[in-house]
Protein backbone atom coordinates (compact mmCIF):
# COMPACT_ATOMS: atom_id res chain seq x y z
CA UNK A 1 0.00 0.00 0.00
CA UNK A 2 2.81 2.37 0.82
CA UNK A 3 5.82 2.14 -1.70
CA UNK A 4 9.15 2.13 -0.09
CA UNK A 5 12.56 2.70 -1.30
CA UNK A 6 14.76 4.44 1.20
CA UNK A 7 14.09 2.69 4.85
CA UNK A 8 14.87 5.35 7.42
CA UNK A 9 14.26 8.19 5.08
CA UNK A 10 10.41 7.18 3.77
CA UNK A 11 9.57 6.43 7.80
CA UNK A 12 10.58 10.15 8.44
CA UNK A 13 8.76 11.75 5.82
CA UNK A 14 5.85 9.63 7.14
CA UNK A 15 6.09 10.97 10.16
CA UNK A 16 6.56 14.44 8.55
CA UNK A 17 3.30 13.28 7.09
CA UNK A 18 1.68 12.74 10.39
CA UNK A 19 2.78 16.10 11.40
CA UNK A 20 1.23 17.78 8.91
CA UNK A 21 -2.02 16.21 9.22
CA UNK A 22 -2.09 17.17 12.38
CA UNK A 23 -1.05 20.90 11.94
CA UNK A 24 -3.89 20.74 8.94
CA UNK A 25 -6.56 19.62 12.02
CA UNK A 26 -5.51 22.55 13.62
CA UNK A 27 -5.56 25.06 11.41
CA UNK A 28 -9.27 23.96 11.13
CA UNK A 29 -9.77 23.87 14.74
CA UNK A 30 -8.87 27.28 15.10
CA UNK A 31 -10.07 29.18 12.11
CA UNK A 32 -13.36 27.52 12.98
CA UNK A 33 -13.71 25.84 8.87
CA UNK A 34 -15.11 22.63 8.90
CA UNK A 35 -12.12 19.94 8.29
CA UNK A 36 -13.14 18.75 4.89
CA UNK A 37 -12.42 22.30 3.78
CA UNK A 38 -9.16 22.09 5.09
CA UNK A 39 -8.20 18.85 4.48
CA UNK A 40 -8.92 18.18 0.94
CA UNK A 41 -6.76 21.94 0.05
CA UNK A 42 -3.87 20.63 2.63
CA UNK A 43 -3.75 17.11 1.12
CA UNK A 44 -3.75 19.02 -2.55
CA UNK A 45 -0.33 20.65 -1.22
CA UNK A 46 1.02 17.62 0.71
CA UNK A 47 1.20 15.51 -2.06
CA UNK A 48 3.46 17.50 -4.03
CA UNK A 49 5.87 18.62 -0.72
CA UNK A 50 9.12 16.93 -1.79
CA UNK A 51 9.92 13.56 -0.26
CA UNK A 52 6.53 12.53 1.26
CA UNK A 53 5.90 9.12 0.53
CA UNK A 54 3.86 7.91 -2.61
CA UNK A 55 0.64 5.98 -1.76
CA UNK A 56 -0.79 3.51 -4.09
CA UNK A 57 -3.95 2.63 -2.72
CA UNK A 58 -5.42 -1.17 -4.36
CA UNK A 59 -9.12 -0.48 -5.35
CA UNK A 60 -11.01 -3.08 -3.28
CA UNK A 61 -9.02 -1.61 0.11
CA UNK A 62 -10.64 1.25 -0.63
CA UNK A 63 -14.60 -0.78 -0.97
CA UNK A 64 -13.91 -2.79 1.67
CA UNK A 65 -11.76 -0.71 4.11
CA UNK A 66 -13.54 2.62 4.13
CA UNK A 67 -16.79 2.57 2.85
CA UNK A 68 -18.48 -0.25 5.20
CA UNK A 69 -17.85 1.75 8.62
CA UNK A 70 -18.44 4.96 7.15
CA UNK A 71 -21.52 4.22 5.62
CA UNK A 72 -22.70 2.48 8.49
CA UNK A 73 -21.45 4.73 10.98
CA UNK A 74 -23.59 7.55 9.28
CA UNK A 75 -26.63 5.17 9.13
CA UNK A 76 -26.50 4.43 12.94
CA UNK A 77 -26.55 8.12 14.06
CA UNK A 78 -29.49 9.09 12.00
CA UNK A 79 -32.72 9.37 12.91
CA UNK A 80 -35.43 6.74 11.70
CA UNK A 81 -38.57 8.89 12.17
CA UNK A 82 -36.80 11.96 10.81
CA UNK A 83 -35.84 9.87 8.10
CA UNK A 84 -39.58 8.41 7.41
CA UNK A 85 -41.10 11.64 8.07
CA UNK A 86 -38.76 13.51 4.87
CA UNK A 87 -39.06 10.33 2.79
CA UNK A 88 -40.89 12.06 0.19
CA UNK A 89 -37.59 14.89 -0.14
CA UNK A 90 -34.83 12.11 0.78
CA UNK A 91 -35.72 9.67 -1.77
CA UNK A 92 -36.60 11.76 -4.70
CA UNK A 93 -33.15 13.58 -4.04
CA UNK A 94 -31.01 9.80 -2.92
CA UNK A 95 -32.46 8.01 -5.89
CA UNK A 96 -34.12 10.19 -8.70
CA UNK A 97 -31.49 13.17 -8.71
CA UNK A 98 -28.42 10.57 -8.33
CA UNK A 99 -29.43 9.14 -11.87
CA UNK A 100 -30.33 12.49 -13.35
CA UNK A 101 -26.61 13.57 -11.88
CA UNK A 102 -24.96 10.07 -13.39
CA UNK A 103 -26.90 10.51 -16.88
CA UNK A 104 -26.11 14.45 -17.17
CA UNK A 105 -22.75 14.31 -15.83
CA UNK A 106 -22.17 11.19 -18.35
CA UNK A 107 -23.16 13.38 -21.39
CA UNK A 108 -21.30 16.32 -20.44
CA UNK A 109 -17.62 14.43 -19.65
CA UNK A 110 -18.40 12.19 -23.47
CA UNK A 111 -18.99 15.84 -25.14
CA UNK A 112 -15.96 17.93 -23.51
CA UNK A 113 -13.16 15.60 -22.47
CA UNK A 114 -11.33 14.07 -25.24
CA UNK A 115 -11.12 10.12 -26.33
CA UNK A 116 -13.81 9.86 -22.89
CA UNK A 117 -15.73 6.66 -23.69
CA UNK A 118 -19.27 6.48 -23.26
CA UNK A 119 -18.87 3.96 -20.23
CA UNK A 120 -16.04 5.87 -19.09
CA UNK A 121 -18.25 9.24 -18.84
CA UNK A 122 -21.13 7.32 -17.26
CA UNK A 123 -18.79 5.82 -14.36
CA UNK A 124 -17.58 9.46 -13.52
CA UNK A 125 -21.08 10.34 -13.16
CA UNK A 126 -21.74 8.29 -11.29
CA UNK A 127 -18.64 8.99 -9.09
CA UNK A 128 -20.10 12.21 -8.84
CA UNK A 129 -23.62 11.33 -7.95
CA UNK A 130 -23.64 11.45 -4.44
CA UNK A 131 -23.12 14.11 -2.21
CA UNK A 132 -20.98 14.77 1.11
CA UNK A 133 -22.85 15.64 4.57
CA UNK A 134 -19.99 16.02 6.60
CA UNK A 135 -18.95 19.77 5.73
CA UNK A 136 -22.25 21.35 5.23
CA UNK A 137 -24.05 19.46 8.54
CA UNK A 138 -20.88 20.89 10.47
CA UNK A 139 -21.88 23.86 9.65
CA UNK A 140 -25.50 24.01 9.66
CA UNK A 141 -24.98 22.72 13.36
CA UNK A 142 -22.71 25.31 14.67
CA UNK A 143 -25.42 27.75 13.27
CA UNK A 144 -28.13 25.97 14.17
CA UNK A 145 -30.21 25.34 11.10
CA UNK A 146 -33.18 24.46 10.29
CA UNK A 147 -33.99 20.74 11.42
CA UNK A 148 -35.77 19.55 8.26
CA UNK A 149 -32.82 20.63 6.58
CA UNK A 150 -30.34 18.86 7.72
CA UNK A 151 -32.71 15.59 7.66
CA UNK A 152 -33.00 15.79 4.37
CA UNK A 153 -29.55 16.72 3.55
CA UNK A 154 -28.25 13.86 5.79
CA UNK A 155 -30.54 11.15 4.72
CA UNK A 156 -30.41 12.30 1.04
CA UNK A 157 -26.47 11.39 1.55
CA UNK A 158 -27.15 8.62 3.36
CA UNK A 159 -29.15 6.64 0.79
CA UNK A 160 -27.66 8.17 -2.15
CA UNK A 161 -24.37 6.60 -1.36
CA UNK A 162 -26.12 3.68 -1.85
CA UNK A 163 -27.85 4.34 -4.75
CA UNK A 164 -24.61 5.80 -6.51
CA UNK A 165 -22.76 2.91 -5.77
CA UNK A 166 -25.05 0.27 -7.22
CA UNK A 167 -24.94 2.73 -10.58
CA UNK A 168 -20.92 3.30 -10.04
CA UNK A 169 -21.03 -0.84 -10.24
CA UNK A 170 -22.90 -1.47 -13.34
CA UNK A 171 -20.95 1.49 -15.05
CA UNK A 172 -17.58 0.11 -14.01
CA UNK A 173 -18.74 -3.21 -15.26
CA UNK A 174 -19.30 -2.04 -18.44
CA UNK A 175 -16.12 -0.80 -19.34
CA UNK A 176 -14.27 -3.96 -17.52
CA UNK A 177 -16.42 -6.40 -19.44
CA UNK A 178 -16.80 -4.42 -22.51
CA UNK A 179 -20.81 -4.57 -22.98
CA UNK A 180 -23.94 -3.46 -20.94
CA UNK A 181 -27.74 -4.50 -21.19
CA UNK A 182 -30.19 -1.74 -19.65
CA UNK A 183 -32.63 -4.81 -18.97
CA UNK A 184 -30.35 -6.95 -17.48
CA UNK A 185 -29.02 -4.08 -15.31
CA UNK A 186 -32.66 -2.95 -14.33
CA UNK A 187 -33.26 -6.11 -13.27
CA UNK A 188 -29.91 -6.58 -11.24
CA UNK A 189 -30.06 -3.23 -9.64
CA UNK A 190 -33.72 -4.23 -8.14
CA UNK A 191 -32.75 -7.01 -7.40
CA UNK A 192 -29.27 -6.20 -5.47
CA UNK A 193 -30.98 -3.53 -3.73
CA UNK A 194 -33.65 -5.90 -1.99
CA UNK A 195 -31.12 -8.47 -1.26
CA UNK A 196 -29.13 -5.85 0.33
CA UNK A 197 -31.71 -4.68 2.22
CA UNK A 198 -32.89 -8.27 3.48
CA UNK A 199 -29.24 -9.05 4.25
CA UNK A 200 -28.65 -6.17 6.54
CA UNK A 201 -32.02 -6.20 8.31
CA UNK A 202 -31.12 -10.22 8.74
CA UNK A 203 -27.53 -9.36 10.24
CA UNK A 204 -28.74 -6.67 12.00
CA UNK A 205 -31.36 -8.77 13.60
CA UNK A 206 -28.55 -11.49 14.67
CA UNK A 207 -26.51 -9.09 16.25
CA UNK A 208 -28.70 -6.90 18.07
CA UNK A 209 -29.59 -11.05 19.72
CA UNK A 210 -26.10 -11.66 20.38
CA UNK A 211 -25.40 -8.01 21.99
CA UNK A 212 -28.78 -8.02 23.96
CA UNK A 213 -27.13 -10.09 26.83
CA UNK A 214 -24.07 -8.89 26.93
CA UNK A 215 -22.83 -5.93 29.38
CA UNK A 216 -18.68 -5.79 28.69
CA UNK A 217 -17.89 -2.37 26.79
CA UNK A 218 -14.98 -4.14 24.98
CA UNK A 219 -16.79 -7.11 23.68
CA UNK A 220 -20.08 -5.04 22.56
CA UNK A 221 -17.24 -2.01 20.91
CA UNK A 222 -15.52 -4.47 19.49
CA UNK A 223 -18.45 -6.00 17.74
CA UNK A 224 -20.36 -3.11 16.62
CA UNK A 225 -16.60 -2.60 14.80
CA UNK A 226 -17.49 -5.22 12.66
CA UNK A 227 -21.48 -4.67 12.17
CA UNK A 228 -20.54 -3.15 9.03
CA UNK A 229 -18.19 -5.70 7.65
CA UNK A 230 -20.56 -8.75 8.64
CA UNK A 231 -23.04 -6.81 7.20
CA UNK A 232 -21.45 -5.64 4.06
CA UNK A 233 -19.01 -8.81 2.78
CA UNK A 234 -22.19 -11.51 2.82
CA UNK A 235 -23.74 -9.18 0.71
CA UNK A 236 -21.18 -8.39 -1.51
CA UNK A 237 -20.33 -12.06 -1.82
CA UNK A 238 -23.58 -13.51 -2.99
CA UNK A 239 -23.82 -10.32 -5.77
CA UNK A 240 -26.24 -7.89 -3.78
CA UNK A 241 -25.58 -4.60 -2.44
CA UNK A 242 -23.59 -4.62 0.04
CA UNK A 243 -23.43 -0.85 0.06
CA UNK A 244 -27.58 -1.29 1.31
CA UNK A 245 -26.35 -3.70 3.81
CA UNK A 246 -24.19 -2.09 5.52
CA UNK A 247 -26.54 1.21 5.28
CA UNK A 248 -29.85 -0.98 6.53
CA UNK A 249 -28.14 -2.70 9.14
CA UNK A 250 -27.05 0.94 10.47
CA UNK A 251 -30.38 2.16 10.77
CA UNK A 252 -31.48 -1.01 12.68
CA UNK A 253 -29.32 -1.44 15.11
CA UNK A 254 -29.20 2.17 15.59
CA UNK A 255 -32.59 2.98 16.12
CA UNK A 256 -32.67 -0.53 18.36
CA UNK A 257 -28.95 0.98 20.63
CA UNK A 258 -30.76 2.63 23.45
CA UNK A 259 -32.60 -0.92 24.61
CA UNK A 260 -29.29 -2.84 23.45
CA UNK A 261 -26.34 -1.24 25.46
CA UNK A 262 -25.95 -0.10 28.58
CA UNK A 263 -24.82 3.53 29.45
CA UNK A 264 -20.90 2.60 29.66
CA UNK A 265 -21.07 0.95 26.79
CA UNK A 266 -23.35 4.07 25.21
CA UNK A 267 -20.65 6.41 25.80
CA UNK A 268 -17.58 4.68 24.78
CA UNK A 269 -18.81 3.07 21.77
CA UNK A 270 -20.16 6.31 20.48
CA UNK A 271 -16.21 8.46 20.96
CA UNK A 272 -15.29 5.24 19.45
CA UNK A 273 -17.30 5.54 16.33
CA UNK A 274 -16.73 9.64 15.92
CA UNK A 275 -12.74 9.14 16.10
CA UNK A 276 -13.09 6.21 13.88
CA UNK A 277 -15.39 7.90 11.08
CA UNK A 278 -13.18 10.97 11.42
CA UNK A 279 -9.63 9.32 11.54
CA UNK A 280 -11.01 7.69 7.91
CA UNK A 281 -12.50 10.50 6.61
CA UNK A 282 -9.30 12.13 6.87
CA UNK A 283 -7.34 9.57 5.75
CA UNK A 284 -9.15 8.96 2.43
CA UNK A 285 -8.48 13.40 1.63
CA UNK A 286 -4.79 13.08 3.06
CA UNK A 287 -4.14 9.67 0.87
CA UNK A 288 -5.66 10.71 -2.64
CA UNK A 289 -3.24 14.10 -1.92
CA UNK A 290 -0.19 12.13 -1.75
CA UNK A 291 -1.35 9.96 -4.86
CA UNK A 292 -2.27 13.38 -6.88
CA UNK A 293 1.66 13.79 -8.17
CA UNK A 294 1.56 9.97 -9.36
CA UNK A 295 -2.02 10.58 -11.60
CA UNK A 296 -0.72 14.15 -12.82
CA UNK A 297 2.27 12.67 -14.18
CA UNK A 298 0.46 9.92 -16.10
CA UNK A 299 -2.00 12.65 -17.93
CA UNK A 300 0.31 15.21 -17.51
CA UNK A 301 2.18 14.34 -21.21
CA UNK A 302 -1.63 14.08 -22.46
CA UNK A 303 -3.50 17.54 -21.70
CA UNK A 304 -2.61 20.61 -19.52
CA UNK A 305 -3.53 21.25 -15.86
CA UNK A 306 -5.55 24.49 -17.26
CA UNK A 307 -7.06 21.51 -18.94
CA UNK A 308 -8.33 19.52 -16.18
CA UNK A 309 -9.10 22.57 -14.27
CA UNK A 310 -11.79 23.75 -17.37
CA UNK A 311 -12.84 20.02 -17.18
CA UNK A 312 -13.52 20.41 -13.44
CA UNK A 313 -15.19 23.50 -13.46
CA UNK A 314 -17.43 22.67 -15.76
CA UNK A 315 -18.77 19.48 -14.65
CA UNK A 316 -19.24 20.98 -11.36
CA UNK A 317 -21.36 23.44 -13.01
CA UNK A 318 -22.80 20.93 -14.45
CA UNK A 319 -23.62 18.56 -11.08
CA UNK A 320 -25.17 22.44 -9.00
CA UNK A 321 -26.95 22.99 -12.25
CA UNK A 322 -28.60 19.62 -12.30
CA UNK A 323 -29.45 19.74 -8.59
CA UNK A 324 -30.84 23.11 -8.60
CA UNK A 325 -33.03 21.93 -12.04
CA UNK A 326 -33.95 19.15 -9.61
CA UNK A 327 -34.71 20.64 -6.45
CA UNK A 328 -36.98 23.91 -7.54
CA UNK A 329 -39.39 22.41 -10.15
CA UNK A 330 -40.10 19.42 -7.57
CA UNK A 331 -40.70 22.28 -4.65
CA UNK A 332 -42.81 24.04 -7.14
CA UNK A 333 -44.73 20.91 -7.94
CA UNK A 334 -45.12 19.78 -4.58
CA UNK A 335 -46.58 23.08 -3.70
CA UNK A 336 -49.21 22.89 -6.15
CA UNK A 337 -49.96 19.19 -5.00
CA UNK A 338 -50.42 20.38 -1.39
CA UNK A 339 -52.26 23.46 -2.00
CA UNK A 340 -55.05 21.25 -4.54
CA UNK A 341 -55.11 18.69 -1.61
CA UNK A 342 -55.35 21.54 1.15
CA UNK A 343 -52.84 19.21 2.92
CA UNK A 344 -51.64 21.02 5.92
CA UNK A 345 -50.48 17.96 8.43
CA UNK A 346 -46.87 18.61 7.15
CA UNK A 347 -46.33 21.71 5.34
CA UNK A 348 -43.58 22.65 2.84
CA UNK A 349 -40.09 23.82 3.34
CA UNK A 350 -40.25 27.53 3.27
CA UNK A 351 -38.60 28.63 0.34
CA UNK A 352 -35.35 29.89 1.99
CA UNK A 353 -34.50 26.22 3.09
CA UNK A 354 -35.65 25.08 -0.86
CA UNK A 355 -32.63 27.03 -1.72
CA UNK A 356 -30.10 26.03 1.28
CA UNK A 357 -31.01 21.97 0.02
CA UNK A 358 -30.37 23.14 -3.72
CA UNK A 359 -27.48 24.56 -2.43
CA UNK A 360 -25.79 22.31 -0.44
CA UNK A 361 -24.43 19.81 -2.83
CA UNK A 362 -20.97 18.89 -1.61
CA UNK A 363 -19.38 15.82 -3.15
CA UNK A 364 -16.90 14.35 -0.61
CA UNK A 365 -15.31 10.68 0.67
CA UNK A 366 -17.67 8.62 -0.94
CA UNK A 367 -16.65 10.15 -4.05
CA UNK A 368 -13.00 9.90 -3.24
CA UNK A 369 -13.50 6.15 -2.48
CA UNK A 370 -15.86 5.11 -5.13
CA UNK A 371 -12.80 6.72 -7.74
CA UNK A 372 -9.64 4.96 -6.26
CA UNK A 373 -11.78 2.30 -6.40
CA UNK A 374 -12.16 1.86 -10.06
CA UNK A 375 -9.96 -0.98 -11.39
CA UNK A 376 -7.06 -0.31 -12.55
CA UNK A 377 -7.46 -2.94 -15.88
CA UNK A 378 -10.22 -4.55 -17.73
CA UNK A 379 -11.12 -8.31 -18.32
CA UNK A 380 -9.03 -7.80 -21.43
CA UNK A 381 -5.44 -6.80 -19.36
CA UNK A 382 -6.03 -3.13 -20.84
CA UNK A 383 -5.86 -0.22 -18.70
CA UNK A 384 -9.05 0.98 -17.14
CA UNK A 385 -9.74 4.09 -20.09
CA UNK A 386 -9.27 7.21 -18.32
CA UNK A 387 -8.64 5.98 -14.58
CA UNK A 388 -6.38 8.43 -13.62
CA UNK A 389 -7.96 11.58 -15.56
CA UNK A 390 -11.21 10.39 -13.91
CA UNK A 391 -9.62 10.64 -10.61
CA UNK A 392 -8.27 13.89 -10.65
CA UNK A 393 -11.40 15.29 -12.33
CA UNK A 394 -13.33 14.02 -9.56
CA UNK A 395 -10.52 15.26 -6.72
CA UNK A 396 -10.80 19.03 -8.34
CA UNK A 397 -14.60 18.77 -8.40
CA UNK A 398 -14.53 17.96 -4.68
CA UNK A 399 -12.11 20.58 -4.39
CA UNK A 400 -14.58 23.29 -5.55
CA UNK A 401 -17.58 22.14 -3.96
CA UNK A 402 -16.46 21.53 -0.75
CA UNK A 403 -14.23 24.62 -0.35
CA UNK A 404 -16.78 27.06 -2.50
CA UNK A 405 -20.37 26.08 -1.57
CA UNK A 406 -18.46 24.45 2.03
CA UNK A 407 -17.16 28.40 2.98
CA UNK A 408 -20.55 30.27 1.73
CA UNK A 409 -22.54 27.93 3.46
CA UNK A 410 -22.58 29.77 6.44
CA UNK A 411 -23.23 32.96 5.25
CA UNK A 412 -26.29 32.18 3.08
CA UNK A 413 -27.83 30.37 6.52
CA UNK A 414 -27.47 34.05 8.13
CA UNK A 415 -28.57 35.83 5.17
CA UNK A 416 -31.11 33.94 4.29
CA UNK A 417 -32.44 34.29 8.76
CA UNK A 418 -32.72 30.48 8.71
CA UNK A 419 -30.95 29.31 11.92
CA UNK A 420 -33.39 28.20 14.85
CA UNK A 421 -31.08 27.43 17.43
CA UNK A 422 -33.19 28.72 19.96
CA UNK A 423 -35.88 26.30 18.52
CA UNK A 424 -33.39 23.49 19.11
CA UNK A 425 -32.50 24.87 22.91
CA UNK A 426 -36.74 25.09 23.68
CA UNK A 427 -36.93 21.07 22.56
CA UNK A 428 -33.58 20.04 24.53
CA UNK A 429 -35.30 22.24 27.11
CA UNK A 430 -38.74 20.60 27.15
CA UNK A 431 -37.47 16.92 27.10
CA UNK A 432 -35.26 17.45 30.24
CA UNK A 433 -38.62 18.95 31.76
CA UNK A 434 -40.59 15.53 30.44
CA UNK A 435 -37.70 13.67 31.70
CA UNK A 436 -37.53 15.06 35.29
CA UNK A 437 -41.47 14.64 35.59
CA UNK A 438 -41.10 11.02 34.63
CA UNK A 439 -38.15 10.16 37.57
CA UNK A 440 -40.48 12.30 40.48
CA UNK A 441 -43.99 10.15 39.13
CA UNK A 442 -41.75 6.99 39.36
CA UNK A 443 -40.19 8.02 42.67
CA UNK A 444 -44.14 8.40 44.10
CA UNK A 445 -44.31 4.76 42.52
CA UNK A 446 -41.87 3.34 45.18
CA UNK A 447 -42.18 5.44 48.01
CA UNK A 448 -43.99 2.38 49.59
CA UNK A 449 -41.37 0.11 48.62
CA UNK A 450 -39.63 -1.58 51.70
CA UNK A 451 -36.22 -1.27 50.12
CA UNK A 452 -36.56 2.69 49.27
CA UNK A 453 -35.39 4.40 52.21
CA UNK A 454 -37.54 7.52 52.60
CA UNK A 455 -34.72 10.18 53.43
CA UNK A 456 -32.97 8.86 50.30
CA UNK A 457 -36.40 9.35 47.99
CA UNK A 458 -36.83 12.56 49.93
CA UNK A 459 -33.52 14.14 48.84
CA UNK A 460 -33.84 12.70 45.45
CA UNK A 461 -37.06 14.01 44.56
CA UNK A 462 -35.97 17.74 45.57
CA UNK A 463 -33.01 17.60 43.39
CA UNK A 464 -35.67 16.23 40.69
CA UNK A 465 -38.14 18.77 41.67
CA UNK A 466 -35.84 21.64 41.35
CA UNK A 467 -34.71 20.71 37.84
CA UNK A 468 -38.61 21.14 36.85
CA UNK A 469 -38.11 24.52 38.46
CA UNK A 470 -35.79 25.48 36.64
CA UNK A 471 -36.87 24.22 33.11
CA UNK A 472 -40.52 25.48 33.28
CA UNK A 473 -38.67 29.30 34.13
CA UNK A 474 -37.19 29.07 31.00
CA UNK A 475 -40.66 29.24 29.49
CA UNK A 476 -41.80 31.90 31.88
CA UNK A 477 -41.76 35.46 30.23
CA UNK A 478 -41.55 36.83 34.02
CA UNK A 479 -38.65 34.84 35.13
CA UNK A 480 -35.96 37.19 36.76
CA UNK A 481 -33.07 34.42 36.50
CA UNK A 482 -33.02 33.59 40.39
CA UNK A 483 -33.77 29.59 39.58
CA UNK A 484 -30.91 29.57 36.62
CA UNK A 485 -28.62 31.64 39.17
CA UNK A 486 -28.76 29.20 41.67
CA UNK A 487 -28.11 26.25 39.53
CA UNK A 488 -25.03 27.69 37.20
CA UNK A 489 -23.27 28.93 41.27
CA UNK A 490 -24.38 25.08 42.21
CA UNK A 491 -22.70 23.56 39.30
CA UNK A 492 -19.37 25.82 39.79
CA UNK A 493 -19.41 24.88 43.27
CA UNK A 494 -19.75 21.24 42.00
CA UNK A 495 -17.02 21.44 39.94
CA UNK A 496 -14.79 23.54 42.49
CA UNK A 497 -15.41 19.92 44.67
CA UNK A 498 -14.68 17.09 41.96
CA UNK A 499 -11.59 19.28 40.83
CA UNK A 500 -10.21 18.73 44.72
CA UNK A 501 -11.43 15.09 44.15
CA UNK A 502 -8.63 14.82 40.95
CA UNK A 503 -5.95 16.72 43.12
CA UNK A 504 -6.35 14.54 46.14
CA UNK A 505 -6.47 11.22 44.06
CA UNK A 506 -3.37 12.75 42.14
CA UNK A 507 -1.34 12.94 45.18
CA UNK A 508 -2.33 9.57 46.67
CA UNK A 509 -1.37 7.86 43.32
CA UNK A 510 2.15 10.22 43.43
CA UNK A 511 2.89 9.07 47.30
CA UNK A 512 1.75 4.79 45.92
CA UNK A 513 -1.32 4.76 47.79
CA UNK A 514 -2.88 3.65 44.76
CA UNK A 515 -2.16 2.36 41.17
CA UNK A 516 -2.91 4.16 37.84
CA UNK A 517 -5.73 1.54 36.98
CA UNK A 518 -7.91 3.03 41.14
CA UNK A 519 -7.02 6.27 39.54
CA UNK A 520 -8.28 5.69 35.87
CA UNK A 521 -11.79 4.30 37.51
CA UNK A 522 -12.36 6.64 40.06
CA UNK A 523 -11.39 9.37 37.42
CA UNK A 524 -13.73 8.50 34.81
CA UNK A 525 -16.91 8.38 37.51
CA UNK A 526 -15.67 12.40 38.15
CA UNK A 527 -15.33 12.87 34.71
CA UNK A 528 -18.58 11.77 33.85
CA UNK A 529 -20.36 14.10 36.80
CA UNK A 530 -18.53 17.14 34.93
CA UNK A 531 -19.36 16.21 31.73
CA UNK A 532 -23.33 16.21 33.43
CA UNK A 533 -22.36 19.96 34.91
CA UNK A 534 -20.58 20.97 31.68
CA UNK A 535 -24.22 19.89 29.91
CA UNK A 536 -26.01 21.88 32.54
CA UNK A 537 -28.20 19.50 33.27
Amino acid sequence: MLASSGGGTDQLALGGLLVAVTALLLIAYYVEVPYPIVLVVGGLGLGFVPGVPQVQLEPDVVLVLFLPPLLYGAAFFSSLRDLRANLQPVASLSIGLVVATMLVVGVVAHAAIDDLSWAAAFTLGAVLAPTDPVAATAIAGRLGAPKRFVTVVEGESLINDASALILFKFAVAAVVAGSFSLPAAVGEFLLSSAGGIAIGIGVAAVIAKVRKPLDDPLTEISISLLSPFLAYLPANAVGTSGVLAAVTAGIWLGWRAPVLVTPETRLQSTAVWEVLMFVLNAALFILLGTQLPGIVDGVSDQYSMATFIGWAALLTFTVVAVRFAWVIPRAIFDRVLRNQARELKNPVAPWGETFLVAFTGMRGAVSLAAALAIPQVTDAGEPFPGRDLIILVVYLVILFTIVGEGLALGPIIRRLGLSDASTHEAKEAKARLKAAMAAIDRLDELGSEAWVGQDSAARLKATYEFRVRRFKARFDEDDDGVIEDRSQAYQRLRREALEAERRELIRLRDIGFIHSDVLHKIERDLDLEDLRLDRRD
